[in-house]
């Protein structure tokens, strides 16, 4: 019985941890791409390749992926994109810079160099911290590249 009741609450407790786990990507997904109502993995082999962002009537908005880059950390970072290429939106969702220099890549500052731009090219890095911030140029460029292809199959 005892033994029965451990199994109950962890199952329960794992369970609530997955709950809670899916609310928040739902909602980093929700902040890079506000307009969606609803988002769709497409996954191949297993693996999440990208959100599928719906709208209210159920046509492709754009997609939401990740970013991963490699400064002196590893760096992951969450885009919001429009069907037609632009990028909407980005959080840095885990990182490990230094403090106060290549962390700043999470600050408005820089963060918000990604809002509604098409050309990526044309965002600069941050001046003391620009490995860590052109790792996430770099890596925002490259992956929406390869979604945006995906889009259009």
């Amino acid at each position: 019985m005892v033994r029965a009741k451990i199994i109950y609450f962890t199952a329960a407790i794992l369970l609530f941890g997955l709950i809670q786990s899916q609310a928040a990507e739902e909602l980093d997904l929700k902040e890079v791409l506000p307009q969606a109502s609803s988002f769709t993995a497409v996954k191949k082999g297993g693996e999440v390749i990208y959100y599928r962002a719906q709208g209210q009537d159920g046509q492709l908005i754009g997609a939401a992926f990740e970013a991963k880059s490699k400064s002196y950390s590893e760096i992951d970072t969450l885009v919001g994109m429009l069907k037609d290429g632009t990028i909407n939106a980005i959080k840095v969702l885990e990182q490990n810079e230094s403090a106060g220099i290549g962390s700043r890549i999470t600050e408005p500052e820089f963060t918000d160099r990604f809002r509604n731009i098409k050309d990526i090219s044309r965002v600069q890095a941050i001046t003391g911290a620009t490995v860590s911030s052109q790792a996430v140029i770099d890596s925002v460029k490259q992956k929406a590249e390869e979604v945006k292809a995906l889009l259009k199959e």
